[in-house]
């Protein structure tokens, strides 16, 4: 057993550090909103015919003004048997995509990385989310689904970034439990961002589509998902894959729908879902995109 001044002196310094955090959240501005944003292809590095370019270039003018304290980035292209968050001093930038034009493989996006906001996602899936295990990784960078949008985003990349990996052999239930463990980062200024994409079948992309439209498969789903969000009817997306027209066919693998669920989860059950952007790429890959803005 402790003796008991040691025991005192613990509890005091428990004490000490619940306020120290309670002062550094009280200080910072909170974000009161999480989104899910369908990054698309890896040419939206550098098309600027796609409307989802100017989209996301457009982000501080017309999304979120407010800049973030830190950023979480929850990935479709990161996908580990258990949670697993990066912890870096800077993030090195994955080109983890093949077969595309020279000049995208020489973009570099190397935000300052975010050891403590990784230690405190890994915190909170294990407190609040009961989870049992929850790795870090202390080497790997940022990958195309993070960066590419955030070289957009924000171009300076002096925002420190950490990720966040999905679990595809998991629910979306799961991944929404998982948001909700993560709710309390808001309020201490983290920015919570779900990369994935609202529809995802690359089998089936049509070279020959190049005028922005959808074939009716791919719209139906997306038109699922878009009045399912602005009804607030967050239990019919977790059980997406009995409630979707389409939905093998738009996700024939679940990662890239999971960031959703997760930034709906962090948002909270009573939050406002708003469609922020809608464009289409080849007939069936949709830049549907989404904020979730918490009751106060």
């Amino acid at each position: 057993m402790k003796p008991l001044e040691l025991v005192g002196e613990t509890e005091s310094k428990n004490q000490d550090l619940t306020k120290t955090r309670e002062r550094e959240r009280d200080s910072m501005e909170k974000v009161n909103q999480t989104f899910f944003l369908s990054h698309g292809s890896p040419t939206l590095s550098i098309d600027d015919s796609l409307e989802a370019r100017q989209f996301f270039k457009s982000w501080t003018n017309k999304v979120l003004p407010q800049k973030p304290k830190s950023i979480l980035v929850i990935s479709a292209h990161w996908d580990t048997k258990v949670p697993t968050v990066n912890t870096v001093l800077r993030n090195s930038t994955i080109h983890d995509f093949y077969g595309f034009p020279d000049p995208m493989y020489k973009l570099k996006y190397e935000a300052p990385g975010a050891i403590e906001l990784g230690k405190r996602v890994k915190e909170l899936l294990m407190g609040e989310g009961g989870m049992k295990r929850v790795d870090e990784d202390k080497n790997r960078g940022l990958d195309h689904g993070a960066w590419i949008p955030l070289m957009l985003m924000y171009p300076e990349a002096d925002i420190p970034v950490c990720q966040l990996s999905v679990q595809s052999s998991q629910s979306g239930t799961y991944h929404y439990n998982m948001g909700k463990a993560l709710a309390s980062l808001k309020d201490e200024g983290v920015l919570i961002i779900g990369s994935g994409s609202a529809t995802h079948n690359l089998r089936k992309l049509d070279s020959n589509i190049t005028n922005g439209s959808a074939v009716p498969w791919a719209l139906a789903f997306d038109h699922w998902l878009r009045d399912s969000l602005l009804q607030g009817r967050y239990g019919d997306v977790n059980e997406w894959e009995e409630k979707a027209p389409n939905a093998k066919m738009a996700h024939p693998w679940p990662e890239h729908f999971y960031p959703l669920h997760v930034a709906m989860g962090a948002a909270g059950g009573d939050a406002k879902a708003e469609q922020i952007h809608t464009s289409w790429q080849l007939g069936t890959l949709s830049y549907s995109s989404y904020s979730f803005t918490s009751s106060l």
